[in-house]
Protein backbone atom coordinates (compact mmCIF):
# COMPACT_ATOMS: atom_id res chain seq x y z
CA UNK A 1 0.00 0.00 0.00
CA UNK A 2 1.06 3.61 -0.45
CA UNK A 3 0.64 6.64 1.77
CA UNK A 4 -2.35 8.65 0.54
CA UNK A 5 -0.44 11.88 1.12
CA UNK A 6 3.10 11.28 -0.19
CA UNK A 7 2.63 8.04 -2.20
CA UNK A 8 5.58 6.32 -0.53
CA UNK A 9 5.26 2.67 0.39
CA UNK A 10 3.56 2.37 3.76
CA UNK A 11 1.67 -0.15 5.84
CA UNK A 12 -0.72 2.63 6.89
CA UNK A 13 -2.93 4.88 4.74
CA UNK A 14 -1.04 7.89 6.18
CA UNK A 15 2.62 7.07 6.71
CA UNK A 16 4.41 7.86 9.95
CA UNK A 17 6.49 10.62 8.29
CA UNK A 18 3.41 12.45 6.97
CA UNK A 19 1.61 11.94 10.28
CA UNK A 20 4.53 13.45 12.22
CA UNK A 21 5.43 16.23 9.80
CA UNK A 22 2.32 17.21 7.81
CA UNK A 23 -0.61 16.28 10.01
CA UNK A 24 0.33 17.49 13.47
CA UNK A 25 -2.86 18.77 15.11
CA UNK A 26 -3.08 22.49 15.82
CA UNK A 27 -5.98 22.53 18.25
CA UNK A 28 -8.24 25.58 18.22
CA UNK A 29 -11.49 26.46 19.96
CA UNK A 30 -14.31 28.49 18.46
CA UNK A 31 -17.41 29.68 20.34
CA UNK A 32 -20.62 29.11 18.38
CA UNK A 33 -23.52 30.55 20.36
CA UNK A 34 -23.09 28.91 23.77
CA UNK A 35 -21.17 25.91 22.39
CA UNK A 36 -17.40 25.53 22.48
CA UNK A 37 -16.19 23.77 19.34
CA UNK A 38 -12.72 22.26 19.51
CA UNK A 39 -11.07 21.51 16.15
CA UNK A 40 -7.83 19.67 15.53
CA UNK A 41 -6.87 21.21 12.18
CA UNK A 42 -7.57 24.08 9.85
CA UNK A 43 -9.64 22.81 6.94
CA UNK A 44 -6.97 23.72 4.37
CA UNK A 45 -4.53 21.32 6.07
CA UNK A 46 -6.84 18.30 5.67
CA UNK A 47 -8.98 19.25 2.67
CA UNK A 48 -7.72 16.48 0.36
CA UNK A 49 -8.17 13.86 3.10
CA UNK A 50 -11.61 15.11 4.15
CA UNK A 51 -12.92 15.04 0.60
CA UNK A 52 -12.50 11.25 0.56
CA UNK A 53 -15.36 10.74 3.03
CA UNK A 54 -17.69 9.13 0.48
CA UNK A 55 -15.03 7.23 -1.44
CA UNK A 56 -13.67 3.74 -0.69
CA UNK A 57 -10.35 5.04 0.69
CA UNK A 58 -12.24 7.43 2.98
CA UNK A 59 -12.96 4.63 5.43
CA UNK A 60 -9.26 4.05 6.10
CA UNK A 61 -8.43 7.76 6.06
CA UNK A 62 -11.14 8.76 8.55
CA UNK A 63 -10.20 5.83 10.77
CA UNK A 64 -6.56 7.02 10.74
CA UNK A 65 -7.55 10.64 11.44
CA UNK A 66 -9.72 9.49 14.36
CA UNK A 67 -6.83 7.50 15.79
CA UNK A 68 -4.53 10.55 15.47
CA UNK A 69 -6.94 13.06 17.05
CA UNK A 70 -10.14 11.86 18.72
CA UNK A 71 -8.64 8.85 20.50
CA UNK A 72 -5.78 10.70 22.28
CA UNK A 73 -8.13 13.57 23.14
CA UNK A 74 -10.72 11.38 24.86
CA UNK A 75 -8.06 9.32 26.65
CA UNK A 76 -6.66 12.51 28.19
CA UNK A 77 -10.17 13.83 28.93
CA UNK A 78 -11.34 10.74 30.85
CA UNK A 79 -8.04 10.57 32.72
CA UNK A 80 -8.88 13.88 34.41
CA UNK A 81 -12.67 13.43 34.54
CA UNK A 82 -13.92 9.93 35.36
CA UNK A 83 -17.66 10.53 35.02
CA UNK A 84 -19.47 8.76 32.20
CA UNK A 85 -19.68 10.87 29.07
CA UNK A 86 -21.54 9.89 25.93
CA UNK A 87 -20.31 10.50 22.40
CA UNK A 88 -22.94 11.61 19.89
CA UNK A 89 -22.05 11.93 16.23
CA UNK A 90 -23.86 14.40 14.02
CA UNK A 91 -26.02 12.40 11.59
CA UNK A 92 -24.17 9.08 11.31
CA UNK A 93 -25.83 8.39 7.97
CA UNK A 94 -24.28 5.46 6.09
CA UNK A 95 -23.07 6.35 2.62
CA UNK A 96 -20.61 4.36 0.52
CA UNK A 97 -20.77 1.51 3.02
CA UNK A 98 -19.88 3.43 6.20
CA UNK A 99 -20.63 6.55 8.21
CA UNK A 100 -17.53 8.75 8.45
CA UNK A 101 -18.75 10.48 11.64
CA UNK A 102 -19.38 7.05 13.23
CA UNK A 103 -15.71 6.20 12.68
CA UNK A 104 -14.74 9.31 14.65
CA UNK A 105 -17.17 8.44 17.46
CA UNK A 106 -16.08 4.79 17.61
CA UNK A 107 -12.45 5.83 18.14
CA UNK A 108 -13.55 7.62 21.31
CA UNK A 109 -14.85 4.55 23.12
CA UNK A 110 -13.26 4.04 26.55
CA UNK A 111 -14.42 2.78 29.93
CA UNK A 112 -15.92 6.21 30.68
CA UNK A 113 -16.86 7.41 27.16
CA UNK A 114 -19.68 5.60 25.41
CA UNK A 115 -20.62 6.25 21.77
CA UNK A 116 -24.35 6.46 21.12
CA UNK A 117 -24.32 5.57 17.43
CA UNK A 118 -27.08 6.87 15.16
CA UNK A 119 -28.89 8.56 18.04
CA UNK A 120 -28.93 12.02 16.39
CA UNK A 121 -30.09 11.70 12.79
CA UNK A 122 -31.07 14.41 10.32
CA UNK A 123 -34.61 14.34 8.98
CA UNK A 124 -33.48 16.61 6.15
CA UNK A 125 -30.49 15.34 4.13
CA UNK A 126 -29.85 18.65 2.38
CA UNK A 127 -26.27 19.13 1.20
CA UNK A 128 -24.74 22.30 2.68
CA UNK A 129 -21.51 22.10 0.69
CA UNK A 130 -20.85 25.44 -0.99
CA UNK A 131 -24.14 26.92 0.24
CA UNK A 132 -24.61 30.33 1.84
CA UNK A 133 -25.37 30.96 5.49
CA UNK A 134 -28.86 32.10 4.47
CA UNK A 135 -29.48 28.81 2.64
CA UNK A 136 -28.33 26.85 5.69
CA UNK A 137 -30.66 28.84 7.96
CA UNK A 138 -33.62 28.29 5.61
CA UNK A 139 -32.98 24.52 5.35
CA UNK A 140 -32.41 23.12 8.86
CA UNK A 141 -31.34 19.51 9.40
CA UNK A 142 -34.46 18.70 11.47
CA UNK A 143 -32.58 16.39 13.83
CA UNK A 144 -34.32 13.55 15.63
CA UNK A 145 -32.72 12.35 18.87
CA UNK A 146 -33.40 8.79 20.07
CA UNK A 147 -30.69 8.44 22.72
CA UNK A 148 -30.65 8.64 26.50
CA UNK A 149 -31.74 11.69 28.50
CA UNK A 150 -30.03 13.25 31.54
CA UNK A 151 -26.51 12.50 30.30
CA UNK A 152 -23.36 14.48 29.51
CA UNK A 153 -22.48 14.46 25.81
CA UNK A 154 -19.61 15.41 23.53
CA UNK A 155 -20.86 16.20 20.01
CA UNK A 156 -18.74 14.93 17.10
CA UNK A 157 -18.58 16.09 13.48
CA UNK A 158 -15.93 16.11 10.78
CA UNK A 159 -16.00 19.80 9.79
CA UNK A 160 -17.31 23.07 11.20
CA UNK A 161 -18.14 25.75 8.66
CA UNK A 162 -20.72 28.20 10.03
CA UNK A 163 -21.64 26.20 13.13
CA UNK A 164 -25.36 26.16 12.24
CA UNK A 165 -25.52 22.34 12.27
CA UNK A 166 -23.80 22.06 15.65
CA UNK A 167 -26.08 24.72 17.15
CA UNK A 168 -29.18 22.95 15.85
CA UNK A 169 -27.89 19.64 17.23
CA UNK A 170 -27.19 21.22 20.62
CA UNK A 171 -30.69 22.70 20.75
CA UNK A 172 -32.32 19.32 19.99
CA UNK A 173 -30.19 17.54 22.59
CA UNK A 174 -30.93 20.15 25.25
CA UNK A 175 -34.67 19.75 24.55
CA UNK A 176 -34.20 16.07 25.47
CA UNK A 177 -32.48 16.87 28.77
CA UNK A 178 -28.97 16.26 27.47
CA UNK A 179 -26.05 18.36 28.73
CA UNK A 180 -23.74 19.10 25.78
CA UNK A 181 -20.26 19.65 27.21
CA UNK A 182 -18.66 20.76 23.92
CA UNK A 183 -18.20 19.67 20.31
CA UNK A 184 -15.18 18.16 18.57
CA UNK A 185 -14.44 18.42 14.86
CA UNK A 186 -11.51 17.31 12.76
CA UNK A 187 -11.32 20.62 10.92
CA UNK A 188 -12.46 24.22 11.11
CA UNK A 189 -13.10 26.01 7.81
CA UNK A 190 -12.65 29.40 9.50
CA UNK A 191 -9.03 30.40 8.87
CA UNK A 192 -8.46 32.70 11.83
CA UNK A 193 -4.95 33.91 12.53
Amino acid sequence: MRCFSCSKLSLKIICKTCEEQLFVPTVSTRKVGTLDVISFFKYSTLETLLLTKHKPEGYRIYKALAKMTMKPFIEEFVESDDRDVYIVGIDEHVKSGYAHVALLARAMKTKYSIPQHSSLMAGNRVNYSGKTLQYRLEHPRDFVYTGKSDIDVILIDDIITTGITLQEAQKVLMAHGVNVLFALTLADVEESE
